[in-house]
Parts: C-alpha cells; structure tokens; sequence
C-alpha cells in the first residue's frame, strides 16, 4: 500500500511564500483540535454527514474507482465563536460500516477520538493546496460560507489514514479568521 497521494494542486511541501506561521500550521504533526483548543475555546459544529459519489480527484487521492459511494463528514472548527477550520473526511461506504464506523457515531467529537489511540492505523504524510474558488473545496465551502471573507484564498493540508487497508481522508482548511486570530495571539503563535 502507498501512502503517497497524488492530484495536481496538492503538494508535499507549503508555498514559500507563505509565513513561517502557515507553512508550519499546514505541516503541524499530531492531534490538531488539541492545538486549536490551546488558542481558544474550541467547538465543533457539523455541517454535512451523508452519502456521496466519489470525485476524480478524491478518487485519485484514496485509489478507487471514480463514483464509489463514500461516507462524508463536514464539519467547522470554531475557536471563541469564530470559523477557523472548515474540514472534510471520507471513507467508502462499506468502510464507514466496517473498519471506520466510528466515524458515523462521533456526532460534535473530535475526528481525533478514533484516529490517535489504535497504534494499527497508519498516516500518510500531509499535502497542501492553495484553494482557489474554482476548487471542489472552495465549492462546497461556498455552501455555508457565503461572504467573499470565507472564500477567498484559504490553504488546505490533507492526509490519508489507513487501517485494514481501508482509507479514510482528511482534508483541513484554515480560513482566514484562523490566521487573524492567531496574529492578535503572538504568545500562542505556534501551538
């Protein structure tokens, strides 16, 4: 099994042009709730969980077939009340009834509770990507994000993680208000 990741506007290593900031927030290892709960109070709030048709580009990312059904949780990520981190996670279908069902039953929980405690789950390294609005992401972020603010450019990070040969994906997006909050917090710059 590789756990390399492949689509065109995802790649290993953050822009340079970014802030020594945002390249590290974007390559930041570990249980990343637990860092955002250190910058502020932190809550969850689910946007999305249902069935959906694998895209090409999340096909290529997890290795099968292009219209597979797959299981999907939206969520934001609020720090004091302010929208920080929109992500996205998705296993097929079959998955979410089988090795990673316990991502039908997290309700408002942190992804992290099933993911960092089982030492047979393995991690991909992270890709990052600057979201665009012509992106799938920018697309279904427009959804709940209606103001211009939310949509414009906003840095993703991504990683596979694997048990039983089953994939699950994440995708992480830091929006704009992130970066703010953190600039008016100098002492938890890198948390």
């Amino acid at each position: 099994m590789s756990l390399s990741i492949y689509s065109s506007i995802w790649r290993p290593q953050p822009p340079a042009s970014l802030s020594n900031l945002q390249r590290y927030c974007l390559k930041r290892p570990g249980i990343l709730t637990k860092g955002l709960r250190q910058v502020g109070s932190l809550k969850i709030n689910i946007l999305k969980e249902c069935i959906e048709s694998l895209s090409l580009e999340e096909s290529l990312a997890i290795n099968q077939p292009i219209n597979t059904p797959v299981w999907v949780r939206e969520i934001v990520m609020r720090i004091d009340d302010t929208p920080c981190v929109w992500a996205r996670s998705l296993t097929p279908l079959v998955a979410s009834h089988s090795t990673w069902k316990g991502i039908r039953r997290l309700n408002t929980r942190p992804l992290a509770e099933i993911l960092y405690h089982d030492p047979t789950i393995q991690r991909s390294a992270f890709e990052v990507a600057s979201i665009y609005r012509s992106t799938q992401i920018a697309r279904s972020q427009r959804k709940y994000f209606p103001t211009d603010k939310e949509l414009s450019l906003n840095y993703a990070r991504r990683s596979i993680f694997y048990k039983k040969h089953q994939p699950l994906m994440v995708i992480e997006c830091f929006l704009p208000d992130f970066w703010q909050l953190l600039e008016h917090r100098p002492n938890l710059a890198y948390y």
